[in-house]
Order: C-alpha cells, then sequence, then structure tokens
C-alpha cells in the first residue's frame, strides 16, 4: 500500500510572511534633530565679529580719568574692539589742536614766503622750528582757533582760509586731532603771545624750508607733514 502523507499546513506566501515580520517588529524610532540655533543670535553674533563699513567703533565697557590736567586728560578705559577682543587702554584726551600755514605769496607764487617760529619744548629737550599752532578750547570752532593762535603768536590775520588736512600725531595712545589750514593775504599787526611763551618767529622761503626739512634741521611733525604735503600738491597743480 502506498505511504501516506501527513496532513500539514499550507506554507504562506513569502509577501504575506515578509508583511507579518514587520508587523511582529516594534517600531523604530525615529532620530531627533538638533535644534537650529536662532537666526536673530546668529546675526548678532556676526554683527560682533563683522561690524557694517563705517560703523567700526569699539564698545566702551568703562572709562575712569586717572589724570587731569590743564591741558589734558588720562583716561584709563576697558572695551572690547571692533572684532570683539576684549581690551584695556590708557588714552590722552584732548580738546584737539590747529595748525597754521601761513602763507605770503605777494612776490612769488611758486616759492612764498611761510611763517615759521622757534620755541624751546622741554618734551623735545631743544628748540623747535614750527609752524604756528595751538590748542583749541572746548567746543571751539576750528577755524576760529586757528585765526586766534594765528593773531597771538605772530600778530598776523589773513584773507584767506582753507583747511589742508586733518591728523592724528601718535594714535596709538593719544586722542588729539591735529587740523591745518593755510592762510594767504597776510596782514601784519602786533603779536600777543600767552603769558609761558617766547616765541620767535620769521619769514622763509618755500624752498629753504624744503633745505632745512631735507638737512634734518626741522623735527616738529606737523610741520614736516604740513609743508612737504602743501608743496607737493602746489607742485602737483603747477603740472597740469
Amino acid at each position: 500500500m502506498p505511504s501516506k502523507k501527513k496532513a500539514g499546513k499550507t506554507p504562506a506566501p513569502k509577501k504575506e510572511l515578509k508583511k507579518s515580520a514587520a508587523k511582529s517588529q516594534p517600531a523604530a524610532k525615529k532620530k531627533s534633530k538638533p535644534a537650529k540655533t536662532p537666526k536673530a543670535k546668529v546675526n548678532k553674533l556676526a554683527k560682533l565679529k563683522k561690524p557694517a563699513a563705517g560703523q567700526e567703533t569699539a564698545t566702551l565697557i568703562s572709562s575712569v580719568v586717572v589724570y587731569k590736567g590743564p591741558l589734558f586728560r588720562v583716561n584709563h578705559d576697558k572695551l572690547l574692539e571692533p572684532g570683539g577682543k576684549p581690551s584695556e587702554r590708557d588714552v590722552i584726551r584732548h580738546n584737539g589742536s590747529v595748525v597754521i600755514l601761513a602763507i605770503d605769496a605777494s612776490k612769488s607764487k611758486k616759492n612764498p614766503w611761510i611763517v615759521i617760529e622757534r620755541q624751546y619744548r622741554h618734551a623735545a629737550n631743544q628748540y623747535l622750528w614750527e609752524l604756528p599752532a595751538g590748542k583749541l578750547d572746548a567746543g571751539e570752532d576750528a577755524l576760529t582757533g586757528a585765526k586766534r593762535e594765528l593773531a597771538e603768536e605772530t600778530g598776523y590775520s589773513a584773507k584767506k582760509w582753507k583747511p589742508l588736512v586733518e591728523y592724528y600725531a601718535s594714535p596709538g595712545f593719544l586722542g588729539e586731532s591735529m587740523k591745518v589750514f593755510t592762510a594767504e593775504g597776510l596782514v601784519a599787526g602786533d603779536a600777543h603771545p600767552e603769558a609761558d611763551e617766547e616765541i620767535e618767529f620769521r619769514l622763509v622761503k618755500l624752498n629753504d624750508v624744503l633745505k632745512m626739512i631735507k638737512k634734518g634741521a626741522i623735527k616738529d611733525g606737523k610741520t614736516l607733514t604740513s609743508v612737504l604735503l602743501y608743496a607737493r600738491l602746489a607742485e602737483g597743480k603747477r603740472k597740469k
């Protein structure tokens, strides 16, 4: 007799097995995404690191006056520099100064006479040849101060005034701005310098002043800056 096969369950199709296996397994948890940094905070940090053009100034945290005299004061400042770096600085604060390049071109426009002064400077421990100059009073207009200083130190007044340049002599620690004016059409008068000033002044031809500079006879920074710039600009006008 033929052997009988044992009855068994019909095997499930492969697709159904896969579905049932998927149902029996627990659902996989979704990975949580890291929280995004708010855009507003990112923008603020970016502004601190890269200030907008024209706004590259330090953020002053504190400023203490450690010395105050009749001409200037010294501040100890704590600040954040434009790049965000913390810093401490000792700075001399000053109202600013004016410099006058007084020119007499009545006889020669190419080689005019220049008013220069000679006075003793204790900080330099020597006499120096300089252009007329002086400190501005608090809130004083620069041109008004320039006219006052020229009259006080030399007695001259001028019919024509023009700004030449503004610069900082030593910006690493000195906040003094130097504003230079040319003064032409000179009219002589009586000088009335301050009580602590002993000033000798004279008119010297521009070419001779340039020779003094070349020889090292003029060591004053404002005079070097002003005369050399004026001579360069005047030469450029003649070439046009």
